[in-house]
């Protein structure tokens, strides 16, 4: 099933862990709605860049976000978020700066160091932070480092 012209719904429930684990990681009609319209931010995102995006993580159950450690109130588990990556634009890095630069209307922009991550809302906050990794903890700071 298409949710836009380049984003198919079975990239964006797609999981490795899920596979690995046997979990399901169906969204329901509201979630597929809302999968909808994250992939529309996400064809503007592609238009921007000029070029192909992956999609390395849409939707996640309760149960597959749990198992990949995301936080308890992750939009992903919403359907309103995408970690992604655009090799043949540039690195993770360029790709949020690319964004922060548009005027791409997003919630939440994640420098994540080997991806990017992007949310959209109803009501976008328009926050940027970069994620640092310490002994297995994820701190968030503001900005793109």
């Amino acid at each position: 099933m298409n949710l836009t012209e380049h984003f198919a719904l079975e990239e964006f429930i797609h999981s490795e862990i899920a596979a690995r684990r046997g979990l399901d990681n169906t969204p329901d009609a509201e979630t597929i709605e809302r999968l909808k319209a994250t992939a529309s931010g996400m064809e503007d995102v592609r238009g921007l860049l000029g070029v192909p995006v992956t999609v390395l993580s849409g939707y996640r159950s309760v149960k597959v976000n749990s198992a990949v450690g995301g936080s308890q109130s992750s939009q992903h588990m919403k359907g309103e978020a995408c970690d992604f990556i655009a090799p043949s634009f540039g690195t993770p890095q360029e790709v949020c700066r690319a964004i922060l630069d548009s005027t791409i209307e997003f919630d939440q922009l994640i420098y994540e160091g080997t991806w990017a991550h992007i949310s959209f809302s109803e009501t976008p906050r328009h926050s940027v932070l970069t994620a640092h990794f310490d002994n297995g903890k994820t701190i968030y700071r503001q900005g793109i480092a």
